[in-house]
């Protein structure tokens, strides 16, 4: 059984690794967030705005621990979601935990576009949206650096995660 689950900030490249690494690998691939809005029939901003965090930190907890996951499957986790509860040390019990660490500044250049379908970044521009990704990153990284294995994202592909988690 190989599960390997990605994770790190919104905007580090979980899903566009997680899609390349498993064509490459032949694995399944599952974007939980992606899974959430289909159980729920809405967006994630949606159900944010419509419900409130914590209860999308339930509902997201909910579908790590829920979803039927196949023998060989790459998961991109939502950026928020090895912080809250007992998820992160689930995620370690049932897989490979792979942290795709970028600086602050990185993600923002790769968020700036996409601040809209993002809840926490909307409204957030430049050094606001810097100082914001700081803020919250030094928050998130001691969760996120409990994970198995630890990348810099910045030229991480498909092939160097294949080394990295020696999977050939």
């Amino acid at each position: 059984m190989k599960r390997i689950f990605l994770i790190g900030f919104m905007g580090c490249g979980k899903t566009t690794l997680g899609r390349k690494l498993a064509a490459r690998l032949g694995y399944s691939f599952i974007d939980l967030d992606h899974v959430l809005e289909e159980q729920a029939g809405m967006s994630i901003a949606e159900y944010f705005s419509s419900f409130g965090e914590t209860a999308f930190r339930l509902a997201e907890a909910e579908v790590l621990k829920n979803t039927v996951y196949p023998d060989h499957a790459i998961v991109s986790t939502g950026g928020g979601l090895p912080c809250f509860f007992d998820n992160l040390d689930w995620m370690n019990a049932n897989g490979t935990t792979l942290y795709i660490k970028l600086s602050p500044k990185a993600l923002a250049s790769r968020l700036e576009n996409s601040r809209e379908e993002r809840p926490l970044l909307r409204d957030k521009h430049g050094d606001e949206l810097i100082s914001f990704i700081a803020d919250k990153l030094a928050d998130r990284e001691k969760f996120y650096l409990r994970a198995q294995v630890v990348a810099e994202g910045i030229s991480l592909t498909a092939e160097k995660v294949v080394e990295l988690l020696e999977l050939e």
